[in-house]
């Protein structure tokens, strides 16, 4: 199990992820459908996680979002690095309702993101921008690349939900054990 604590000026942050988990969360972090987001990370990538952020929320939900993608990027990294039998590669596409967005992962522990998803406005009082925001700062610190495309869908709710989701089984198929691999890389190192 990995544990993060991490305190800035703007949050503070004390996280426990178990990658191989049960989908189990108690998540605090101020921001209720971030929150919401988080759960559905936890619930479809199997992980246990447990996370209080106290941020600076008065100002707005940029610090928190990003500071937990962060925190949640480290302990990523501390879980599934140095790769080594498991898939590596992971896809998913996930609907709600009208909405679907595909994730591709590969754990190759060089970051890089594409992002690709019509985010305008908000979702209640959550910056839909912050979406991206998050998932960067989770990929840059947890050594990921991934692919994060919409496919179809109008409500913004569905939209990042489904990316969320999509996000969490590709994560879990990718990190899928499979003794046959050994270091799933050419190079003989990831």
């Amino acid at each position: 199990m990995a544990t993060i604590s991490r305190k800035t000026k703007e949050t503070k942050i004390e996280l426990s992820l178990e990658l191989y988990g049960k989908g189990n969360s108690s998540i605090k972090t101020g921001i209720g459908f971030f929150d919401h987001m988080l759960e559905a990370l936890s619930k479809h990538g199997l992980w246990d996680l447990k996370l209080i952020c106290e941020g600076d929320v008065h100002v707005d939900f940029h610090h928190s979002v990003e500071d937990v993608g962060i925190a949640i990027g480290q302990a990523l990294k501390q879980e599934i690095f140095p790769v080594k039998n498991i898939e590596r590669f992971g896809e998913a596409s996930i609907l709600l309702d009208e909405a679907a967005v595909n994730t591709i992962i590969d754990l190759s522990n060089r970051a890089f993101l594409y992002f690709d998803l019509p985010l305008e406005n908000k979702v209640g009082e959550f910056d839909a921008e912050l979406t991206e925001e998050f998932f960067r700062a989770l990929v840059t610190n947890a050594g990921i690349s991934a692919h994060i495309t919409f496919l179809r869908g109008k409500n913004r709710h569905h939209i990042i939900e489904a990316a969320f989701k999509s996000f969490a089984v590709a994560l879990r198929r990718a990190v899928r054990v499979n003794d046959r691999i050994q270091v799933p890389s050419t190079k003989g190192v990831l």
